[in-house]
């Protein structure tokens, strides 16, 4: 898997990722979710340098214009409810993809520091051949990229695939490296080291849903 960590550079990519994790600033949800979308447009541009493009002709008022333009067939999917913000960023930047979306949450049973990935609800269209984008803000263990892509399965063989989180965790990035081919690639806004007993990101920021959405009752 080859792996794209925006952090590398600085950038104004940064200050939207303070933000993000800023205790204070989190308490406006409007504005946590509005740098999510951000970090998602910055996501895109930067993963549209790989895609696949071809000079195409457009007329203007006054004469012809050449330009490279993009191929490739785009199917966006982000995982509920968190992707939301994410998902609106990405296709700002890739407005004619098609999208998916799909449900997949951590079930606690008896202990409540072990979960396992329940996907329920996908809407997709056909993946065949195309190019598919799978979103997921927090990329903590990486289960949840695993367990959305084993369902996305039935809907054909994508031709690459792109992996898109705003923060992740080391053993997350680790774990996705074993369930995915080198073609694939994982854009990435900031890499964390590590994750707690409960599986999340440290120091990373918290619940991106409900920051995002408000808080929820757990079942």
């Amino acid at each position: 898997m080859e792996i794209h960590d925006l952090s590398k550079q600085n950038s104004i990519l940064n200050s939207f990722l303070s933000e993000l994790r800023d205790v204070n600033i989190q308490r406006d949800a409007m504005r946590f979710r509005r740098n999510i979308e951000r970090i998602g447009e910055i996501l895109a541009y930067e993963m549209s340098k790989s895609l696949n493009y071809r000079s195409e002709n457009t007329q203007t008022p006054l004469g012809t214009s050449s330009a490279k333009l993009p191929q490739n067939e785009i199917v966006l999917c982000s995982i509920l409810r968190a992707g939301i913000p994410l998902h609106n960023g990405l296709l700002n930047y890739f407005d004619r993809a098609e999208n998916a979306f799909i449900s997949a949450y951590r079930q606690h049973k008896d202990n409540p520091e072990t979960f396992e990935i329940v996907v329920e609800y996908l809407a997709c269209p056909s993946l065949e051949n195309k190019t598919l984008i799978l979103a997921d803000p927090m990329l903590a263990t990486g289960q949840s990229m695993v367990a959305t892509f084993e369902a996305l399965k039935a809907f054909g063989t994508p031709k690459d695939i792109h992996l898109i989180s705003v923060i992740g965790a080391k053993p997350g990035v680790n774990f996705l490296k074993k369930h995915f081919g080198k073609h694939t690639k994982l854009w990435i806004g900031t890499i964390d080291d590590k994750l707690n007993e409960k599986g999340y990101i440290i120091p990373g920021l918290g619940d991106a849903g409900d920051l995002a959405f408000g808080a929820k009752l757990q079942h």
